[in-house]
């Protein structure tokens, strides 16, 4: 009779399993659990805003497990308050977006849009979509000259109630931007268009988005993986 008993229990907790991977949701985070849609460079010593920072430069698509393995990547770089993200994505998972930009603000890092070259220098790059709401995670928000900030409206496709679900994430990202101190005219800029609208330097500047308007200058120290 236990045997029988704890058959079942396995068969049910099987069952179970099964239900939860088998959801499209499930089996997107696990693979991108195990092949990351972001990939990383440390820099070791940057020169940026007139002081030495340690670095690590995030690009690719923000996939659904994108903030385990920011975590991740943030602790094998021992960033510290003060160092910087350099961010060049086209966007990507709303949520995964938003708790990407708060973890940045939790341990007081700086961010930045760019990429780098073989030299170990900045060169500009574009952050788009989802990707703005990390960048606005930094307590200082670095505009790197030719880089480029694009924000767009969000729609809701699929929900059971797509109007009232696009509201609800709206609120969110109006929330999240708020909070890291940036003009909630960011939000009329999002709204006029599905398309990208990219911001200038003095738009961005006005709505507090980019804090900190430098020029693109070259890495001192050394790039590890």
């Amino acid at each position: 009779m236990s045997i029988t008993i704890f058959a079942l229990i396995l068969a049910s907790m099987g069952v179970r399993a099964w239900r939860d991977l088998s959801s499209p949701d499930a089996w997107s985070y696990f693979h991108d659990r195990n092949s990351p849609s972001l990939s990383s460079v440390v820099i070791n010593s940057l020169q940026l805003d007139g002081e030495k920072r340690r670095v690590l430069a995030v690009s690719g698509r923000i996939g659904v497990a994108a903030v385990p393995w920011l975590r991740t990547r943030l602790d094998e770089a021992k960033l510290q308050s003060g160092d910087v993200v350099i961010l060049s994505s086209p966007g990507g998972d709303v949520d995964q977006s938003l708790l990407m930009g708060e973890e940045l603000r939790r341990r007081g890092l700086y961010s930045a849009v760019g990429m780098l070259d073989k030299l170990g220098q900045i060169t500009p790059a574009d952050c788009a979509s989802a990707c703005v709401f990390v960048f606005a995670g930094g307590t200082k928000r670095y505009g790197i000259a030719g880089s480029r900030l694009g924000v767009h409206r969000f729609v809701s496709e699929g929900a059971e109630d797509p109007v009232a679900e696009t509201q609800r994430t709206t609120g969110r990202i109006l929330g999240h931007l708020s909070r890291m101190g940036v003009d909630s005219s960011i939000v009329e800029a999002m709204s006029k268009t599905r398309a990208i609208r990219w911001l200038d330097v003095k738009e961005a500047m006005a709505m507090n988005l980019i804090t900190t308007p430098v020029a693109p200058g070259p890495t001192s120290g050394g790039i590890s993986d």
